[in-house]
């Protein structure tokens, strides 16, 4: 196993690139540390795919390097860079039992048997494959084809590092929770180094010890999925992190005050006075509804979801959800919301800033 370096990372597929609007993965610099799981989340066409297939060396970068510990691997197949990749749709063998398939990486590195056979059936203990280790992968639905490409990638414990292309897409939506808290147990029991990418929240942010979140060819931020949802360093991360995402207001601020069409909003830090684009950005669980103080508010709609209602509104002319306990009662003269001074993050060009201490 090792460590990933991506330096300086760039990708375009047109054959002569001229500017950044030309390059599907901006330049990227980032190290995946020996043993840890990531997720590289964000929506379709952000670059997720393209990165992952310069780390596994199906494709090569128009820019930069890759390196498995400190080993240059930018121009090396994947068979030579020692990784496991499990994709989108599964890859099985249909004539092959489900041990077989299993076995099959093994067997092509001319492994003992009796280290196959152990190796085998632990894997398929784990994810739950046990009792139809001798059936025929033919004629087999999805989900259990791609618990078997699971499987196969998992079953290898001498990799550099497990690459993950969407592998829960065609999984039965019930099953996905099952194979994502397999794949975690997997990963605490041999300690591979994993990415996985996918544009599902959820997910991400149960899988991965970290997160990567891409948007149109970027890395905005890496951090914990708590990082990502209390302190989002770019306005879309606040926005593509939490359902609903996160709320944003145009402001104006002068100190410990944000103004928002005249009406003030306590900050619970003090940001001086900032120029250019400003937003305020807040989670629609850290807003309360009032009757007399606060931001005016029209609600839209209220949709009760068992646990909790969520509230569309709008303030002023933008729109603002709100999340709060199913047993609030939620009445016509509730006109106002308060939003949490601690909660609150400022945005400037869409990057949030830091305020100092407002004591």
């Amino acid at each position: 196993m090792a460590s990933i370096t991506l330096e300086n990372l760039a990708h375009s597929y047109r054959p002569n690139p001229q500017g950044d609007s030309d390059f599907a993965l901006k330049e990227v610099n980032l190290k995946w540390d020996d043993g840890h799981a990531y997720a590289l989340l964000g929506p379709s066409g952000c670059g997720k795919t393209t990165l992952l297939n310069i780390m596994s060396g199906l494709l090569e970068p128009t820019r930069g390097r890759v390196l498995f510990g400190d080993q240059d691997v930018t121009a090396a197949s994947t068979a030579e860079r020692n990784i496991a990749q499990v994709f989108q749709f599964p890859v099985v063998y249909d004539t092959m039992t489900v041990r077989d398939n299993l076995a099959f990486p093994l067997r092509n590195r001319g492994m003992e048997q009796a280290y196959i056979a152990e190796r085998v059936d632990r894997i398929a203990q784990m994810i739950g494959l046990e009792g139809i280790l001798g059936k025929k992968a033919q004629g087999m639905t999805a989900d259990l084809k791609q618990k078997i490409s699971l499987g196969r990638g998992m079953v290898r414990d001498d990799v550099n590092a497990i690459l993950f292309d969407e592998p829960l897409t065609v999984i039965d939506p019930h099953l996905k929770w099952e194979l994502r808290t397999q794949l975690k147990s997997l990963h605490r029991e041999f300690g591979h180094t994993m990415v996985y990418v996918t544009h599902d929240q959820t997910e991400a942010l149960t899988f991965a010890d970290k997160v990567v979140v891409m948007h149109e060819g970027k890395v905005l931020q890496i951090g914990t999925p708590q990082e990502l949802f209390e302190k989002p360093a770019h306005s879309f991360v606040g926005y593509f992190i939490g359902s609903p995402g996160m709320n944003f207001l145009p402001v104006t601020i002068q100190g410990c005050t944000a103004s928002v069409h005249g009406e003030s909003v306590e900050l619970g830090q003090d940001y001086g006075q900032p120029d250019g684009e400003l937003a305020l950005g807040i989670r629609p669980e850290f807003v309360r509804l009032t009757k007399d103080k606060g931001l005016p508010i029209r609600i839209n709609r209220i949709q009760d979801a068992g646990r909790h209602k969520f509230v569309n509104t709008r303030v002023f002319d933008t729109e603002f959800n709100i999340v709060v306990d199913a047993n609030q009662e939620i009445n016509a003269d509730m006109t106002n919301i308060v939003l949490d001074p601690d909660k609150i993050s400022v945005f400037h060009n869409d990057w949030r800033v830091e305020g100092r201490s407002a004591n």
